[in-house]
């Protein structure tokens, strides 16, 4: 790790430690351990798990760490600098300041009796280094890796060179290759932490979404034989929440399942490169496709697809650049030239577009949030089946139904069994500047006899009135009793900018709601009634 990320790394964990001053009595004595060393810790420390999330109270004396440590209590920030280097991190905020620019948190530090608590994945996710938590010893891991050569090469990788999203060819460096099968490389070099990092990815509307915690500037080319295009974001990696918890080296393979779009075999996604550390996504094309990158300054990349060239066989292979009316973003064609060999004939790299994406012609723009998801099922069923199964393909049904409005255009925060985190699906909708937001889910309660009904919820003033049509619409699509409109601060609701509901369809604790929340017909009259509602509170026909 260079020592930008050391710093960063030592910054975020002086935040973690420093905070708050006071917490209550642990029940056995909590560690932090850096790099081999134990760091002194108070005896009244305390380390919680909240959700799933280890959450660290922030309490050491920082100055045997060597910083300078400002607190504003009335704005609950920290502020740390060492040099001309500073971090800023509130509490109740997901983002951290270092240096001017935002870090997304996976959760925003909360206060609790009086204590002041920060997840501890978000310095993997933000800094690259390696964190673990020993619940026997209650002890946490903090490991800054030192620069080293990689020689991981493209072993782990759990599908075939020739298959993985690596196999690719080297494009991203804007040389001619050709695609001799290899999957990624590590070119010698040592390797280097990424910048940023991949939170999200879905593939909606004939788009494909790439949410990131910093701005990141990609790189993209065509390929053929078979016809593909090839996304490369240089000084990126994947994160922690988007893993899931697991790894990936070097070759290794995801991938994200596309449904209802027939001119996409698939999509691939691989850390390619170590040094730097490069993320190369792959659209896996049934034929080649007109297609537009976009990416803009606040984290987002999107590959809309235009439709097909209806010219395969024209020479050329490659996006070249274009002139686009929009506001400047690239655009490319991948024509394909029917060779034998696939063959890279560069990338071009991509200029940030503000006001380019969803929401162009006066189309309005619709976000459509299947709660829970990957790592997350969401609440269990009386017959074991996940809540996340359901929301998903509720918002499959909707996505088929908004396909047919050429009004609108539409983003799924997840299209597929991952694990988006809440900052990141309200992040997507507040900068794609979205005209509403629908999360979808579905209720449990542990009391011995469960309700049965459907419930609205909605956060800001801003949103009653979409979630009264909402209501309206559901209530009478499902024909479960109306168990009414609820205000209630919910993450989704509350921090996005536009009118936002939560749909709680039913009861999966109640036998009567979940016989019927996991049918087709259920399913699709729900689909329909969220569709209706956008449309009549739009004033889309």
């Amino acid at each position: 790790m260079n020592n930008k990320h050391n710093w960063i790394l030592g910054m975020l964990l002086v935040l973690m430690l420093m905070v708050m001053p006071s917490v209550g009595h642990a029940a056995q004595q909590a560690h932090i351990n850096l790099n081999g060393k134990e760091i002194s810790m108070p005896s009244n420390v305390d380390i919680v798990s909240m959700k799933g999330s280890v959450m660290i109270p922030l309490r050491v004396v920082v100055e045997q760490l060597g910083y300078k440590v400002s607190w504003a209590g009335p704005s609950q920030t920290a502020t740390i600098s060492q040099g001309s280097n500073v971090v800023a991190l509130t509490a109740g905020s997901t983002t951290a300041i270092v240096n001017g620019q935002q870090f997304d948190l996976e959760a925003a530090p909360i206060i609790q009796h009086g204590t002041t608590l920060v997840p501890l994945r978000f310095l993997g996710e933000n800094t690259g280094a390696t964190v673990k938590w020993d619940n026997s010893s209650k002890t946490v891991f903090l490991t800054m890796k030192q620069s080293q050569p990689d020689t991981s090469g493209s072993k782990g990788g759990s599908s075939s060179a020739g298959n993985s999203a690596g196999s690719s060819n080297t494009g991203a460096t804007g040389n001619s290759s050709t695609d001799n099968g290899s999957s990624g490389s590590n070119q010698g070099s040592t390797s280097t932490a990424p910048s940023a990092m991949i939170n999200a990815m879905s593939f909606s509307d004939n788009r494909l979404t790439v949410t990131v915690n910093g701005n990141v500037k990609p790189k993209y080319s065509s390929l053929t034989n078979p016809d593909r295009i090839v996304l490369d974001l240089p000084q990126t990696g994947l994160s922690d929440a988007f893993l899931g918890g697991q790894t990936m080296s070097v070759g290794q393979v995801g991938k994200l399942d596309v449904t209802g779009y027939p001119q996409v075999a698939g999509v691939r996604y691989s850390l390619f490169n170590s040094s730097p550390s490069t993320v190369r996504i792959v659209l896996d094309l049934t034929q080649a496709q007109q297609y537009k990158v976009i990416t803009d300054t606040k984290g987002l990349v999107m590959v809309e697809l235009n439709g097909a060239t209806g010219n395969t066989t024209s020479p050329g292979g490659t996006a070249t650049p274009g002139t686009d009316t929009t506001g400047g973003t690239t655009t490319g064609t991948d024509n394909g030239n029917g060779n034998t060999g696939t063959t890279d004939n560069g990338s071009t790299s991509v200029t940030p577009t503000p006001g380019s994406g969803p929401g162009q012609n006066g189309k309005k723009v619709v976000v459509i949030d299947p709660g829970h998801g990957g790592t997350d099922p969401g609440a269990i069923s009386l017959n074991k089946r996940n809540e996340k199964d359901f929301t998903l393909a509720v918002a499959l049904k909707i996505q088929a139904l908004l396909q047919q409005d050429p009004n609108i255009d539409f983003v799924l925060t997840r299209s597929d069994d991952t694990y988006p985190t809440l900052p990141d699906r309200v992040k997507l909708a507040n900068n794609l500047h979205a005209d509403v937001f629908v999360s979808i889910h579905g209720n449990s309660t542990t009391s011995k006899v469960s309700p049965s009904g459907t419930e609205i919820y909605y956060t800001r003033q801003q949103s009653l009135d979409f979630a009264k049509v909402v209501h309206d619409h559901v209530v009478q699509a499902l024909g479960l009793p109306d168990r009414g409109i609820h205000a209630k601060s919910l993450h989704v609701t509350r921090e996005t900018t536009m009118p936002a509901v939560l749909v709680e369809a039913g009861y999966l604790s109640n036998a009567g709601d979940e016989a019927l929340m996991y049918t087709d017909d259920f399913q699709q009259k729900l689909a329909q009634a969220v569709v209706d509602a956008i449309k009549e509170y739009l004033n889309v026909q």
